[in-house]
């Protein structure tokens, strides 16, 4: 399934991406539509974590759900997904809500690349503590609902986002924690629409070009070592 990326690249560049461990916390709209990039990029070896089932509502934005799999785990459908894509590839799925009383029993050890796409502020936070922790590259998602232009995307540094309430609660947890790392996040410059409701509205739009504008970033960070 390489064919054509190996038209566009070396050997050496793809060799270096496939063979690279990647942990994504979260495979929702977000995380999903990354996940599946990756996978068709030839990833050889990833783990999932995700707690949730797939219900009715993931429909308009989930890239990975479908009528057929409601009430069905997101990380396994993901991985027969991606079997389905690529029969040789590895998914370590983690069927849990990773938080500060478990996080320990991931071995952070094995990874290269931590990709959030998760929404719980608190699993954002310790996430970002074990990267620096370990030296591991992480990129996060900040917030994509209520929005509707995925053109306002932009890849920036967490000291440096505005009209994101997500990013706004990031930044006063990591002063509280005395963290002053400039953390890569995926964010939108689009002022969030006003509604009534406490869940967030959303399209198909901003949440799968999120996804994949991470995907591309992890890519492309890996093939050209961090240039």
């Amino acid at each position: 399934m390489l064919e054509r990326l190996e038209l566009i690249l070396d050997k050496e560049q793809i060799n270096k991406f496939i063979n690279t461990n990647i942990l994504i916390v979260g495979v929702g709209g977000v995380g999903g539509a990354c996940f599946e990039a990756l996978v068709r990029l030839g990833i050889k070896k990833i783990t999932i974590i995700d707690k949730d089932d797939f219900d009715i509502t993931n429909l308009n934005r989930q890239i990975l759900s479908k009528r057929s799999n409601i009430g069905h785990k997101k990380v396994f459908e993901a991985q027969i997904r991606a079997k389905d894509i690529n029969p040789d590839i590895l998914v370590d799925c983690k069927d849990m809500f990773l938080n500060e009383a478990n996080i320990n029993e991931i071995d952070f050890t094995k990874y290269e690349y931590i990709i959030d796409c998760c929404d719980t502020m608190t699993t954002k936070l310790l996430l970002i503590k074990k990267a620096l922790e370990y030296n591991i590259k992480i990129i996060s998602s900040m917030g994509t609902g209520n929005r509707v232009d995925p053109t306002k995307l932009e890849l920036t540094n967490i000291w440096k986002t505005n009209y994101d309430p997500v990013a706004k609660a990031m930044r006063k947890m990591l002063r509280e924690n005395n963290i002053k790392a400039k953390i890569p996040v995926l964010a939108s410059t689009e002022q969030p629409i006003k509604i009534a409701s406490r869940k967030p509205g959303s399209t198909s739009l901003v949440p799968n070009v999120a996804g994949f504008y991470i995907a591309s970033y992890v890519f492309n960070d890996i093939i050209n070592n961090g240039k």
